[in-house]
């Protein structure tokens, strides 16, 4: 099921299929959350929903919702996540700037979605009116520096005529912030830093094909100026010339550096 999110078309049952890495790091943050089992939980950009039901079901007394600015994207998770089976579950179709809650929550939680979003503050401003007080934040994002070495090869390929003419007038949508910039942002929202930082992860990926499927389904802002025909191409260029660089070790795995910036805050 392919859908248009962010001004992106994006393909939910593709991008489950390969977000294995993605899920990894989101069950690692979970255990992070140190749920007591009645806690009232906010997921934000819950995407295909997997990891919001997870969470639901460490908060049995609790109440778990999970918001997507993708109707399709909720759409897919209330399929895979009925009310019959997950009770305490509820979902909403919401853009993470325009969050339409009072102070409900006691756990704001993210994975891998908030460097999609733009004006940050915002979104801040907007978590910290849904927050209890003394209610808590955990987040976790692509950091300053992720995945530098596929954007040097990526640089590489679109300096080439073949390809740079499709990027005249490009902005990349998405920030990759620092802790310092970030601190400040929770500081004018009202919420107290806890543990704001920089993490190094590394992406294992099940050889160039594996990689060519991460690429496909999450660097669309890239892809998808790319004519259609010719985006296979694209994309075999760009694994080919990381594998050159980067060759997979000796179990066929190609590695990505990843870094993610976490960030653990309170209500004032």
């Amino acid at each position: 099921m392919a859908e248009v999110r962010d001004g992106y078309r994006w393909d939910a049952a593709d991008y489950r299929d390969s977000s294995s890495q993605q899920k990894k790091w989101g069950r690692e943050l979970l255990a992070k959350l140190r749920l007591d089992g009645g806690e009232r939980v906010l997921d934000i950009g819950c995407g295909d929903g997997k990891l919001t039901a997870e969470i639901a079901e460490l908060v049995p007394s609790g109440h778990v919702v999970g918001i997507d600015s993708s109707p399709e994207m909720i759409a897919f998770a209330r399929g895979a996540f009925p009310g019959e089976s997950y009770p305490n579950l509820s979902w909403e179709v919401m853009d993470a700037r325009e969050l339409a809650f009072g102070e409900e929550f006691d756990v704001v939680f993210s994975n891998a979605v908030l460097h999609w979003v733009s004006d940050q503050p915002r979104v801040l401003r907007g978590v910290e009116r849904t927050l209890v007080p003394g209610g808590r934040i955990l987040l976790q994002m692509g950091g300053a520096g992720n995945a530098a070495s596929v954007v040097q090869v990526l640089a590489s390929l679109l300096s080439r005529a073949e390809w740079g003419k499709y990027f005249h007038d490009f902005t990349i949508p998405y920030s990759f912030c620092a802790p310092e910039e970030y601190t400040a942002w929770l500081r004018e929202a009202g919420l107290r830093p806890a543990r704001v930082e920089l993490v190094s992860k590394d992406m294992t990926h099940e050889g160039p094909e594996g990689l060519a499927s991460w690429i496909r389904t999450t660097w669309l802002p890239f892809t998808q100026r790319i004519p259609e025909e010719k985006r296979d191409d694209f994309v075999a260029e760009l694994v080919e010339g990381y594998v050159a660089l980067f060759p997979a070790d000796e179990q066929g795995l190609v590695h990505v550096d990843a870094v993610r910036l976490e960030v653990e805050a309170r209500k004032v």
